[in-house]
């Protein structure tokens, strides 16, 4: 069986010319499932064969055919709800009596995906809003690498990377509105392709072996506290703990979607405005620990706080003003972000060289930023700033909670190299945040609302012991959060001085992801 987490994106190609902005979808992956397979061994090397099968869930929406600023464009959404995957694997056995495997694997690899493309506002409700919903399957490939650490004779844990592609059809694309000048754009197509990167955590039991069996694999020797040789341990008998810091390079999205129902009726999904921030770099600073009890109950988590000073924000608006599209770009000022986990958990697998386990947990991540400047993308009957007035003109702060299921697995792959991962599957999230408009007559601000939806947090580290206690590591990290697209928000002044809009339906989503760097310490 196996988890996993990861991102992709499905592209649109757009039937009325090159795009202004949008096109791809980012679609976060969650999937649990299955797998099994045949392996040849002929002294270290591995031949094997495997197929394994997942269900995904998974969320995204982005703006589409969007052509021209006189053109109504879309919101396009993609969902693939599972994979299948046929593989080769080829393979190099080392370490103490070679029970630690490398790998690469390849192959055929097959996907179902599905979504919409929805019309966004055409002039609240002057064409009836028409949706194109696809649901299709496509064979693909697949390529990956990983590392399978035996455990006992008759279990084994594996740590593995896929990257996968896929072409897709060709959809129909409903009637849209152009002006000026006015008229009605036919049906076209547009053909889509997809892509998803994802990182696993896998057991495997292996026949013929018993599985009640004790790992006598290894010389108890070389677990005793000696500095030579240098031989951490994942598990010991007692009481133990491990704590450090992390430096986080990452990078973050956040996006707003504002329905144009109620005010015409039909599906949500279908938008007035879109606010996008994106490439928003930053830098973090984190404080990690887990502390591990004699039971195989444990307690772990982080806690980090970064800043960022990159970065844009598209500001999309579709059907008011009399104006078909418009997309304004700004820059990101002033950004702050802090997070943490805290979550508890028993390892179902343990010995002095691995750890296997699942856990419940929470987690929490807020941000906040400025936005300066603002410069028109797509229409000249709708200007704003001039470039390089760096006036702000918003402000944005969010809020994501949501608790966590997940599982946790670590193993020594040799005498000072461990490899670790966590994948979490958030089943439910409450996010809150506040907009400010600072360009409008009066103080106008948003305070927004959502919940349900779902998200995926995946993390792994490689550590290289320079004692039994001391090491350093470098590990990547994906984070990403959504809510259902019925979520709300209220405008205060939207109206006048002193009054409150709405509620008004929403959809919000967040990711941020990156590379990190620790050092850690443990004692035993």
């Amino acid at each position: 069986m196996h988890v996993g987490g990861g991102y992709g994106r499905t592209s649109f190609s757009n039937p009325y010319g090159s795009s202004i902005y949008g096109d791809v979808v980012d679609t976060p992956v969650f999937l649990a499932g299955g797998q099994f397979g045949y392996n040849w061994q002929n002294n270290s090397w591995v031949l094997g064969v495997e197929l394994d099968a997942s269900r995904a869930v998974s969320d995204g929406t982005n703006s589409c055919l969007a052509a021209a600023g006189n053109i109504v464009s879309a919101n396009c959404k993609a969902s693939p709800t599972a994979f299948v995957a046929g593989t080769g694997r080829l393979g190099y056995a080392f370490g103490p009596q070679g029970h630690t495997l490398a790998y690469i694997k390849a192959g055929v690899a097959w996907q179902n995906n599905r979504g919409d493309v929805v019309n966004n506002n055409e002039y609240f409700g002057f064409m009836s809003q028409e949706t194109t919903h696809f649901d299709y399957g496509r064979v693909g490939g697949i390529i990956g690498f990983g590392i399978e650490q035996a455990l006992t004779p008759a279990w084994s844990v594996k740590f593995e990377y896929d990257s996968l592609q896929f072409g897709g059809p060709s959809v129909v694309t409903s009637p849209t509105v152009q002006f000026p000048p006015f008229a009605i754009l036919p049906p076209n197509t547009t053909s889509l392709s997809s892509s998803y990167q994802i990182g696993k955590v896998a057991l495997n039991y292996h026949f013929g072996a018993d599985p009640r069996a004790a790992p006598k694999w290894f010389d108890p020797q070389l677990y005793a506290k000696t500095t030579d040789p240098i031989r951490p341990i994942a598990f010991a008998a007692g009481w133990s703990f491990e704590g450090g810091s992390r430096l986080w390079p990452s990078r973050g999205r956040f996006q707003w979607d504002n329905s144009a129902v109620p005010s015409i009726s039909g599906d949500p999904s279908i938008l007035e405005s879109r606010l996008t921030y994106h490439q928003l770099d930053g830098l973090s600073g984190e404080l990690f620990g887990r502390l591990d009890s004699p039971w195989g109950i444990f307690l772990k988590g982080y806690v980090g706080a970064g800043r960022f000073n990159r970065g844009n924000m598209n500001d999309e608006d579709w059907g008011i003003y009399g104006i078909s599209y418009t997309d304004t770009i700004s820059g990101q000022s002033n950004g702050k972000f802090t997070y943490y986990t805290a979550d508890a958990g028993f390892d179902l697998l343990r010995s002095t060289d691995y750890k296997v386990g699942g856990f419940i947990g929470w987690t929490y991540y807020g941000q906040k930023s400025d936005t300066p400047g603002c410069v028109q993308l797509a229409n000249i009957f709708f200007p704003c700033l001039e470039p390089g007035d760096n006036t702000i003109i918003g402000k944005q702060s969010t809020h994501w909670n949501a608790p966590r299921i997940g599982v946790s697995g670590e193993t020594m792959l040799a005498e000072r190299w461990r490899v670790s991962a966590d994948i979490a599957y958030l089943p439910w999230t409450d996010f809150s945040g506040r907009d400010n408009h600072l360009l409008r007559p009066t103080t106008t601000f948003f305070d927004q609302r959502g919940n349900g939806g779902g998200g995926v947090q995946a993390q792994g580290v490689l550590s290289y012991f320079i004692t039994n206690n001391f090491s350093v590591g470098i590990g990547g990290r994906y984070w990403a959060m959504w809510t259902k697209k019925d979520s709300d928000f209220m405008c205060s002044g939207c109206g006048g001085p002193g009054t409150i809009a709405g509620p008004e339906f929403a959809k919000y989503s967040m990711e941020r992801w990156g590379v990190f760097f620790q050092v850690a310490y443990k004692l035993d």
